[in-house]
């Protein structure tokens, strides 16, 4: 092992310290990390982490500020920061200086949603590390998490006892002086922090053997007064970044989820079954729900958890194709589980006893008052205020998580949170809906109706009401906090749903008219002034209430082939970002002339339309350089499907053919086929289009510039990329043949000479 002299740019020498130290280090996290109990930590049947794992999408870039959308927001495909540049990065490149960044990066911070699976990283990291495939210049790697470090606020240590407690024996080992050695330290789950992280106020300390407490060590080595010389990984959802001021933070990251062929790698890694994940897969594309949310990887596996169990029935019934069916399922699955392991049920008995309905339902209260808090972690006493013991909690494996560090008999703290923040709001719904169909009661209102008052003199209550008053509460949401919650409340009003819960829920019957009144309320404020977020949440209630009147006339227009290409209101275009979004079924060709014949139109319908096809028309669209850098973006994006475009006849010049090229150099590009007929393009144009020909990453085969003032010098230009051993073009084509280059009268399309264009013959031919 080797020394460090300097913390800034290290130079390394023999160290006192054998290596034996540091492999009985690897053998213990090895030891900790090589299982993984999928979904519930502790709970689940354990699997090998190497046999589960699957790559995750991770990009560099953004900021450590705080997010305030809800998250779900956040995975939509509508709303992918497709105008920014987004550089995806392999796990173990998080450390690695890049061209741009030549520094060396100390911090990283990593940002991700709920069950994006980024402790299953930092697992995935350590065990790389312990296994000497990866970053094996660090000497020593010390994972842990905030729900531990919680645990001992109003505690004092040093930091180097700090990592005796963790990792007994270290302090035995003399790893007492951390700075001759490259340390890196995992914080994973800043959002679950409950320290005082005060980094204004807090007093500085560089002394590694010095006692303090907790919060004023962790605020010190990341502000990297207190071992400058360590690297540090701190994981944080996105609406907790900002604890962390953005000067200690070098790099930041984020955790983008599954791409579709990782869903299906996924899916395949956890079944044997072939079939079945044909299945499985063929039905999430087909939901749009499902196909969206199921970028987030506990999100899948708590579908294929209910598809799967649905396939295995004997029963002929559909497959669930909405959130709400989705997570009753689930429910009523985890239900089904309890009984065989505590109760001594059968595996087919779906009936819900006093006790699990007692303890569903608490888990309902605590939800939506923890879900009212802002609260994703909880304690004891929360749970007992909600009427619940730790007993009932620990048998509910499915739906709950239960973690605790128990140390030498000395103290016990219990942890506990929902697998995932949608379940929480999936069971805070249910909640509402339960008390308002017993009592009458609108726990969404401040202050809930009197009995007395005149209203309930008069008329109770109907479950319309409910629904409005949450309607008009999710719109006034300043960051959509309600929107999923809307959604799950909506959905549960169903009588499908309702027998899927039955023996759970207070069954009502079938009212059509309640859910009529709720949808023609939801298509009234469609057509107020919405955000396009609000607009499409809207649409998401109406598909969760089995109701798609607006979206169907728009799958109508869509069939016959043309839109109306006058101004449409806001709804209308909500509505049809929408079925972009949810159909599978239109979308391997689009034309824009359809919709609309405006760059307007292109732009607010493009990161819907170029993730989702492969074939796009923006023929004769009024498109400028503007839209070029926003093709640009989805060009360079590995979420991209895009391998046909055609941009005839727009004014896009040089100054946007420039734009464009940048994603065409990308290697996440999968381009084959490029229309720039009749695009006012110049030699300038020709100079970076041969750049692009000329890049190993480039997959275009076939090239329009017909229409074109290219001259002879910009062919001679163009010429240099179709020499390149790189170049993958088979053909120049011209508007009316797919001859390659083989009839004359292409020379005076293109406006060159014939000694260019036997030039350009010679070196495609």
């Amino acid at each position: 092992m080797q020394k460090i002299v300097d913390g800034d740019d290290p130079e390394w020498s023999e160290s006192q310290m054998e290596g034996e130290d540091e492999d009985e280090l690897k053998s213990k996290l090895k030891k900790k990390f090589q299982c993984v109990s999928e979904g519930v930590p502790k709970a689940g049947s354990p699997t090998l982490l190497k046999e589960i794992f699957t790559e995750l999408y991770i990009t560099e870039g953004g900021s450590g500020e705080v997010n305030q959308e809800h998250e779900i927001i956040q995975i939509e495909p509508a709303f992918r920061r497709s105008d920014t540049a987004e550089r995806a990065i392999r796990l173990e490149e998080l450390f690695k200086a890049h061209p741009e960044r030549p520094r060396p990066i100390r911090t990283v911070m990593t940002k991700g949603l709920a069950g994006i699976g980024k402790t299953l990283l930092t697992h995935k990291f350590t065990m790389d590390w312990a296994e000497d495939k990866a970053q094996q210049e660090v000497h020593f790697i010390f994972p842990l998490t905030f729900r531990e470090l919680n645990v001992l606020r109003g505690r004092s240590f040093s930091l180097v006892g700090l990592v005796d407690h963790f990792f007994s024996g270290s302090k035995e080992a003399e790893i007492c002086s951390f700075q001759n050695f490259l340390v890196l330290f995992i914080l994973d789950g800043l959002d679950e922090c409950r320290l005082p992280l005060d980094f204004l106020s807090t007093q500085s300390l560089t002394d590694v053997s010095e006692s303090t407490s907790v919060e004023v060590l962790l605020i010190n080595l990341i502000r990297g007064e207190l071992l400058p010389s360590a690297r540090l990984w701190i994981t944080t959802r996105p609406a907790a970044a900002n604890q962390i001021p953005p000067e200690c933070v070098d790099i930041v990251t984020e955790v983008r989820g599954f791409l579709d062929p990782q869903k299906e790698e996924y899916l395949r890694r956890r079944a044997t079954d072939e079939e079945q994940v044909s299945r499985i897969m063929s039905h999430i594309r087909t939901c749009g729900s499902l196909h969206i949310m199921c970028h987030i990887p506990l999100f899948c596996w708590i579908t294929a958890t209910v598809l799967e169990d649905a396939l295995k029935s004997r029963e002929e019934r559909e497959l669930p194709t909405t959130l709400t069916e989705i997570y009753s399922h689930y429910v009523v699955l985890q239900n089904k589980v309890k009984m065989v392991k505590f109760d001594g049920g059968a595996a087919t008995d779906p009936h819900w006893s006093p006790q699990s309905r007692e303890m569903m339902l608490s888990l309902g209260k605590l939800a939506f008052e923890q879900m009212q808090k802002g609260n994703l972690i909880f304690y004891e006493s929360d749970l007992t205020e909600c009427g619940m013991d730790l007993r009932a909690a620990s048998v509910c494996s499915g739906v709950f998580t239960q973690v605790f560090r128990e140390e030498s008999s000395l103290y016990q703290d219990k942890v506990f949170t929902f697998i995932h923040l949608s379940l929480q709001e999936f069971l805070a719904a249910l909640h509402v809906h339960q008390t308002f169909i017993n009592s009458k009661v609108n726990l969404l209102e401040h202050q809930p109706q009197k009995k007395n008052s005149w209203m309930f003199a008069v008329q109770k209550p109907t479950l319309n009401y409910l629904h409005q008053r949450a309607v008009d509460k999710a719109l006034r949401s300043p960051n959509g906090h309600l929107d999923l919650f809307l959604r799950f409340l909506l959905g549960l009003s169903l009588p499908t749903n309702q027998k899927l819960l039955q023996g759970l829920l207070t069954q009502i019957g079938s009212d059509s008219q309640t859910n009529q009144r709720t949808v023609k309320y939801i298509t009234e404020k469609l057509n107020e002034s919405l955000s396009a977020e609000r607009s499409i949440n809207l649409f998401h209630c109406l598909n969760e209430l089995n109701d798609c009147a607006l979206p169907e006339k728009i799958q109508q227009f869509m069939r016959s082939g043309r839109l109306p290409t006058k101004e449409r209101s806001p709804a209308q275009w909500s509505a049809l970002v929408f079925i972009l979004l949810t159909s599978q079924e239109h979308l391997d060709v689009f034309d824009l002339k359809g919709f609309s014949t405006s760059e307007k139109g292109f732009l607010k319908l493009q990161t819907s339309v170029t993730f989702l096809c492969f074939f796009i028309s923006l023929s004769s669209c009024d498109l400028s350089e503007r839209s070029c850098a926003a093709l640009s973006s989805v060009l360079s994006s590995q979420s991209s499907s895009l391998k046909h475009l055609d941009l005839s006849k727009n004014k896009l010049q040089d100054s946007g053919v420039e734009l464009l090229c940048e994603g065409l150099k990308s290697p996440h590009c999968k381009l084959y086929f490029l229309s720039l007929s009749s695009c006012d393009l110049s030699e300038r144009s020709c100079e970076v289009l041969s750049s692009v020909l000329s890049s190993q990453s480039s997959s275009l085969e076939d090239l329009y510039l017909s229409k074109n003032k290219l001259q002879d010098s910009g062919v001679e230009l163009l010429c240099e990329g179709l020499k390149s051993p790189h170049c993958k073009l088979d053909t120049l084509r011209s508007v009316q043949t797919h001859i390659p280059l083989s009839f004359l009268w292409i020379r005076s399309r293109l406006c060159i000479s014939s000694k260019c264009f036997y030039k350009m013959c010679i070196h495609t031919l």
